[in-house]
């Protein structure tokens, strides 16, 4: 049975070759490495509602300079650093309750570290009064630092 020319098809549909001047391909048509159609980086476009996306879950905080919008979940404004919102306790009442309190650790109660406050008092009542050192330490530190509640949210500075 004779083959039919290059570029032709036999009775089955079946192509039997490119046409003469065009290299062959045996692999078909392919846009370019890395390239698949519709995932171009120029067309990438986030989903709707995505702006402001964190892969951790929360909010990311506006660019420098932009007014950030009220959100009731964040009455007190995001951190900067860690785009969290400010917890609503604050960083001078638990830095002076630490300093004042500290060997019943009432800092430690008001941010709601209870595990801390509890070993506080009992190093503080097992040493005689010796351990108070501690506490008065993590005071100093809240004021100067800032410190976060029991979430994880950075202490508001009033």
């Amino acid at each position: 049975m004779p083959q039919p020319p290059h570029g032709q098809s036999d009775s089955h549909g079946q192509s039997y070759g490119q046409p003469y001047g065009q290299p062959s391909n045996p692999y078909g048509q392919q846009q370019g490495y890395g390239q698949q159609p519709g995932y171009g980086q120029a067309g990438y476009q986030q989903p709707p509602g995505a702006a402001g996306y964190s892969p951790y879950g929360q909010q990311q905080p506006p660019p420098y300079g932009q007014q950030q919008p009220y959100d009731p979940n964040a009455p007190y404004g995001y951190d900067p650093k860690t785009g969290l919102p400010y917890s609503h306790k604050s960083k001078l009442v638990a830095g002076l309750l630490q300093i004042l309190l500290g060997s019943f650790g009432a800092g430690r109660f008001y941010t709601g570290h209870i595990g801390m406050a509890i070993g506080m008092i009992a190093v503080s009542w097992l040493t005689c009064g010796l351990g108070a050192i501690w506490p008065l330490i993590d005071g100093i530190l809240i004021l100067v630092n800032g410190g976060t509640d029991v979430d994880g949210r950075a202490l508001r500075e009033s």
